[in-house]
């Protein structure tokens, strides 16, 4: 008997699945009252008690301290105001969600419709509207019966949002990135042409363009040259331009580490422009740089 009715609620519970849910077709009447429901489940019945929402010989809704799973075929025990009788009928599931059931009932016989008449006349209670209870006409529902979550279907919008938001912004810098590199290496290009252009007019002592300088800037000690405690003084070819700018610099000696940092912060210097005449001219000196770990 136990397999009967596990397989029974298995069939209902497919073919729930496989249609849609529909509107009910009887009246039902407010009613707050407690409930037992009973469920059978791998031959072990289990009881899960509840309150009531409302009733009609259609079914009901309940509130229920329990998870049912819509298709199941369970057992309904509640009592009816003013009758000693409980209302006991077999229901099947047609939806549950955050313990908000609604259950139709099966085969609910002629007396049992008739106590829920009578309940209904002497309660005087108003008949509900024909919408599905508990839940919102927009809901929606997922496979297997189970109404889906509005707030889970309204977090996977935003995320859905967040994405896109972030794959633009993703693409936007991108192009951005790709833009600046180009302006850049321009940049860079044509510093390289303008290096290998420039002709120096003259040659001028060290001592001279000395005092020429109007902004220094002194080399940082390379991090990686100390372990092998490197020292010495870098001696730079410095061509500077008719606007007072290094326009080219070039180590004429010692170790390749400490050339770099010295050309590095020699480009940064500036001289007031040397004149022949009156007239500034691009010119070629040497500045001697020491180094001491």
């Amino acid at each position: 008997m136990a397999n009967a009715e596990s397989a029974g609620t298995t069939t209902a519970a497919q073919a729930q699945r496989q249609r849609p849910h529909s509107r009910r077709h009887s009246l039902r009447y407010g009613l707050q009252e407690p409930l037992d429901v009973t469920v059978l489940r791998s031959g072990v019945p289990d009881s899960v008690p509840g309150r009531s929402l409302n009733l009609g010989a259609g079914g009901l809704a309940a509130v229920l301290a329990g998870e049912l799973v819509p298709g199941e075929v369970v057992g309904v025990e509640i009592h009816l105001p003013k009758s000693a009788v409980p209302l006991r009928a077999r229901a099947r599931v047609r939806h549950h969600d955050k313990l908000r059931c609604g259950m139709e009932f099966v085969g609910l016989s002629a007396d049992q419709q008739a106590a829920i008449r009578s309940f209904a006349e002497e309660t005087k209670a108003e008949p509900e509207k024909d919408v599905r209870p508990m839940l919102p006409p927009e809901a929606k529902f997922s496979e297997g019966g189970r109404p889906r979550d509005l707030k889970s279907s309204a977090s996977r919008k935003r995320r859905k949002a967040w994405l896109f938001f972030l794959t633009f912004a993703a693409i936007l810098l991108g192009l951005f990135w790709w833009r600046w590199n180009q302006v850049w290496e321009g940049l860079e290009s044509g510093l390289r042409r303008g290096e290998t252009t420039i002709q120096p007019q003259a040659h001028v002592p060290e001592e001279v363009m000395e005092k020429l300088v109007t902004h220094r800037v002194d080399p940082d000690y390379p991090a990686n040259a100390r372990p092998a405690h490197l020292q010495g003084v870098i001696v730079l070819d410095v061509v500077v331009g008719r606007d007072g700018k290094v326009a080219q610099v070039r180590a004429l000696n010692g170790p390749e580490i400490l050339a770099q940092a010295a050309m590095e912060a020699m480009r940064w210097w500036r001289f007031e422009p040397y004149r022949v005449n009156g007239d500034p001219e691009v010119v070629e000196t040497t500045v001697a740089v020491e180094f001491k770990p």
